[in-house]
């Protein structure tokens, strides 16, 4: 199913963030979203996710307008997972998880048997089986990031929309969110777009970049076609070097003096 914008323009009451937006993305892959502070990453996400109505132009799913959509179906089709936040509510890792099924059960009714199994195999897949029974209220950062993954898994939404998922993460938490997107990917063919701060992180996991800057898609391709010195300037303002990894020749972004 690819989701797709044709001439989108989004933004906030008239006032337009990114104009002219044309890009079709494929499932089986992982989008990486890159541009300075407000350029518009966020907007361009919930946009994608009806949560804010374009402003211009449409979105896609299959060549059909997800405006027309209902909210359970869109529910069905895409899932957007916003920056982290704090949980509120003492709900147990599973309870926390089993909340993704309402589109396909709605809220009230209990859980058959294939929804638990759909909740069994998102905890096994994030490794949260010892985790199963502790309230979320009471997890780290790392471990919040992925219940939060798995509650978007066993909603079976065949789109992932992720914003800034590594936010606030260590390495070691950020790794292991990585390690669990691409395995999702591989295994289930799902189609990621993720948001990103840290330019280094695109190289090595991201099949795609888009680079949003100055109200428009500044670039649109593989990392070693985007993060170079120039596109990086134009968006970033910012002269940045750009060597290759000396192992897996991917390329890294430094500042320089």
């Amino acid at each position: 199913m690819e989701l797709a914008t044709e001439h989108l323009t989004c933004g906030y009451t008239c006032r337009p963030v990114l104009t002219g937006i044309t890009v079709s993305l494929r499932p089986g892959s992982l989008t990486a979203i890159l541009g300075p502070n407000g350029a518009g990453k966020t907007t361009f996400l919930k946009t994608l996710s009806r949560l804010l109505p374009p402003l211009a132009g449409r979105v896609t799913l299959s060549q059909s307008d997800t405006a027309l959509w209902s909210t359970r179906r869109l529910a069905r089709n895409i899932c957007y997972l916003p920056q982290i936040v704090s949980p509120d509510w003492p709900f147990t890792v599973r309870e926390f998880i089993s909340l993704s099924r309402a589109p396909h059960r709605g809220w009230w009714r209990p859980l058959n048997a294939h929804d638990q199994e759909i909740v069994d195999e998102a905890v096994r897949q994030l490794a949260l089986s010892h985790l199963e029974h502790k309230p979320v209220t009471n997890l780290s950062g790392g471990e919040w990031q992925r219940v939060r993954l798995a509650q978007s898994l066993a909603q079976q939404s065949p789109w992932l929309l992720l914003d800034e998922p590594n936010a606030h993460l260590d390495p070691r938490a950020t790794y292991e969110l990585l390690v669990a997107i691409r395995a999702l990917i591989q295994d289930r063919g799902l189609g990621v777009v993720m948001s990103l701060h840290d330019l280094n992180l695109v190289g090595p996991w991201a099949d795609r970049v888009l680079l949003f800057g100055q109200g428009r898609l500044l670039a649109d391709g593989t990392p070693g076609d985007v993060l170079v010195p120039d596109l990086l300037e134009a968006a970033y303002d910012l002269r940045l070097g750009v060597i290759p990894h000396p192992l897996t020749a991917s390329p890294i972004v430094t500042i320089t003096p």
